[in-house]
């Protein structure tokens, strides 16, 4: 009984260092798709980052980020093409994936809300912002975090995960092709010692005061009131985020040295 001779089936046309021509020029058409792609979207990435002042930073992920989607779906393509099991490119994919996630979930999830912020564009750097029980002036946004200048010059940083939990308040009020005017508002509470009228007269000596420096003139509201004080709400005009910084202590305290004085009055 003879032993059969395994036939070996010849590469059908011409190759090169190997491989066939026509999977050669698949392979190099995908590359250059794929290379298209990224010059193009990157530099979409660029003007965006460019329109909307992004922090170097934030504009060198989204391009990183992209690169690598780009990248893993060339080698997806690739392998396709020499004929990998599409099954065993996922397997694979999912398990790298699953690792990668478990070991890095809360990093995910800032990167996915920091995509997320800059697209919904709740507020940008330069803004005046409460997010949850922090103020102050956005000073950078990056994939992971946001960094806040608060009152007292301290830089915070609160992770962009966070902060989709939190309320957010922009007190940007209006913007045209030349201003930007903020709307900042705070409260200042009083006992009943002085009358309404008593501190509507504060309320305009002071406001008169600091009228040339803003925009607007400061405006007030009663808010709310009780049997021990009443609430009033300031709203202040800025244009520069920075003053709010110094307005509003300033304001603040002037009101209540005059409103310490009209007491001092009633008691003589």
């Amino acid at each position: 009984m003879s032993t059969p001779v395994p036939t070996v089936t010849p590469t059908s046309g011409p190759t090169f260092l190997g491989v066939p021509f026509s999977t050669f020029f698949e392979i190099i058409f995908i590359a250059v798709i794929a290379i298209a792609v990224e010059r193009i979207v990157t530099r979409y990435l660029t003007r965006f980052a460019t329109r909307s002042r992004l922090e170097p930073n934030t504009a060198n992920n989204l391009a990183l980020t992209f690169r690598i989607l780009v990248l893993v779906a060339t080698v997806i393509a690739i392998s396709r093409v020499y004929g990998v099991n599409a099954d065993l490119i996922l397997s694979i994919s999912a398990i790298g994936g699953a690792a990668v996630g478990f070991a890095s979930q809360k990093t995910i999830g800032n990167f996915v809300a920091g995509i997320f912020l800059i697209a919904a564009r709740p507020f940008k750097v330069g803004n005046y912002v409460r997010i949850g029980n922090i103020e102050g002036i956005v000073s950078e946004i990056t994939i992971n975090y946001t960094k806040i200048l608060t009152l007292s010059d301290n830089i915070v940083s609160i992770s962009n995960l966070q902060i989709l939990d939190r309320d957010i308040t922009n007190f940007l009020h209006e913007t045209t092709d030349k201003k930007s005017i903020y709307c900042y508002t705070f409260e200042i509470g009083f006992d009943h010692a002085v009358s309404t009228d008593g501190i509507i007269q504060i309320f305009n000596k002071v406001f008169e005061k600091y009228d040339i420096a803003i925009p607007r003139k400061p405006s007030y509201v009663l808010t709310r009131s009780s049997a021990f004080e009443r609430i009033y709400t300031v709203y202040l005009y800025v244009k520069d985020p920075e003053d709010i910084f110094t307005l509003r202590p300033l304001i603040a305290e002037e009101v209540f040295q005059r409103w310490d004085d009209e007491r001092a009055k009633l008691k003589k």
